[in-house]
């Protein structure tokens, strides 16, 4: 098997940090690394999910992947084989916690109807849903939620609050009736 010209010519591009070269890349090779996680893994957005983890990891370790043929495929190929493995095992282990977690008994306080507390999140302006969706069921700090969003902490801290405020007023709201 000699030189892929393509890959190679899209490589150099994603080593000057050009992610043109990155979506060739994937564009390229799109179907077959589906193909190869879809063997793996039994839910189809799983697949999706291993490829992306492995563009992502590519892009993100272009300065230290190894090449065959002028290729990243078969550096993609094993890392997306290993992301499409991680994700079964953790999907299998969620179902067995699934099976085997006892069921508490509902209360008035968890009898409340979750599409109510969910539109009450969805209800708030899409900046301070990603807060609270990092910060709250996510665990990042306010530093990373900071980081992830291209904002100052400051920023988080405030937008976290006025989250926060509005949340409770409209859950309260939906105990008292």
């Amino acid at each position: 098997m000699g030189v892929n010209e393509e890959d190679s010519a899209d490589w150099a591009l994603v080593l000057a940090d050009d992610t043109r070269g990155l979506t060739r890349l994937f564009d390229r090779h799109e179907r077959r690394l589906l193909g190869h996680a879809g063997r793996i893994v039994a839910v189809r957005d799983d697949a999706k999910d291993a490829v992306a983890i492995a563009l992502f990891e590519l892009w993100r370790r272009r300065r230290a992947v190894h090449l065959v043929n002028g290729s990243p495929l078969a550096w993609l190929l094993t890392t997306v084989t290993n992301s499409a493995l991680n994700l079964e095992r953790s999907r299998r282990r969620y179902r067995d916690l699934l099976r085997h977690a006892p069921m508490p008994e509902r209360t008035e306080q968890s009898r409340l109807d979750e599409t109510g507390v969910l539109a009450a999140l969805k209800r708030l302006p899409t900046r301070e849903q990603h807060v609270i969706v990092l910060s709250v069921f996510e665990g990042y700090s306010e530093r990373e939620t900071a980081e992830a969003l291209g904002i100052p902490a400051g920023t988080v801290k405030s937008r976290l609050a006025s989250a926060k405020a509005r949340l409770r007023g409209e859950l309260e709201g939906l105990i008292a009736t």
